[in-house]
């Protein structure tokens, strides 16, 4: 099992993470510094507890977010996958329709040139 020491606030901490996720717990660390830091800034230091709370709202209203895009853009691909499949099904039967009225073309001018023969 894999042990990060992060910094947050200018306070260390350790985290167990699974062997091999240590960068991705890094790079996770560094957000929640990055939202920290920047709340310290606008509203001093009113205390760990409070600034981590506060980053973690951040954080979660921006995931809250993200999932109601994925959302929206799940329902679009479902509406783009369904017009693609009507397309589709209208596609094939105009290359129906377009091979009957050909076949039909086919028949007419044989009919014509087996008449024409006949002359």
């Amino acid at each position: 099992m894999g042990q990060v020491t992060v910094s947050i606030n200018e306070r260390s901490y350790s985290v167990a993470c699974g062997d091999g996720e240590e960068g991705h717990v890094r790079e996770l660390a560094g957000y929640i510094s990055k939202q920290v830091t920047n709340l310290a800034q606008e509203v001093g230091q009113v205390g760990d507890a409070r600034l981590l709370l506060m980053a973690g709202l951040i954080i979660t209203d921006e995931l809250s977010e993200a999932l109601q895009k994925i959302k929206m853009l799940e329902g679009e691909i479902a509406t783009l996958s369904s017009a693609k499949s009507l397309a589709s099904d209208r596609n094939r039967d105009a290359e129906n329709a377009l091979a009957d009225v050909l076949e039909g073309a086919a028949r007419r001018i044989e009919e014509l040139s087996r008449r024409l023969e006949a002359v």
